[in-house]
Order: C-alpha cells, then sequence, then structure tokens
C-alpha cells in the first residue's frame, strides 16, 4: 500500500512508500539538471528506499528509477 503526500514537502522529508506528484523545484540549477533525466513538474514519484542517516534516496519516477543524492531529494517538491 502506497501513502499519499497530504500536503506540499520536499521528497528528501518523504517517508519511504510515500507517492506525490512534483510541484515545483526550489534550486533552479538542480532543477534544470533533473528536468533533463526526466523529472517534470507533474511527474508521479515514489519513494522506494532511503539511505540511513539522512543520505539519498532511491525513487520511482513515472516509469523508470533514479537514485538521488540529498541535494537533489531538498530541491524536489511534492505535492
Amino acid at each position: 500500500m502506497v501513502a499519499i503526500v497530504q500536503q506540499e514537502q520536499p521528497l528528501s522529508a518523504t517517508p519511504r512508500g510515500t507517492a506525490g506528484k512534483v510541484s515545483h523545484f526550489n534550486d533552479p540549477n538542480i532543477g534544470s539538471k533533473l528536468m533533463a533525466m526526466g523529472v517534470l513538474p507533474g511527474s508521479q514519484v515514489r519513494v522506494v528506499r532511503k539511505s540511513p542517516f539522512g543520505g539519498g534516496c532511491y525513487v520511482k519516477v513515472d516509469n523508470f528509477f533514479l537514485a538521488l543524492r540529498k541535494e537533489e531529494a531538498d530541491s524536489i517538491v511534492l505535492k
């Protein structure tokens, strides 16, 4: 069972197993890099795994999987 994001929050603060849609990016430089990789506003994102001690995370974006650094996950805002 997948939980759904109830309010806007950064991807890095989203618990494992939670899904949401990309609302916007906090950092335009990282946002442009993520958009080039296929993470677009409106994309469905689900957190698959999180590394311990606040590191990166492994997510499913639409139909592909992606590993993100903490800085990249911080810049993605889910709704």
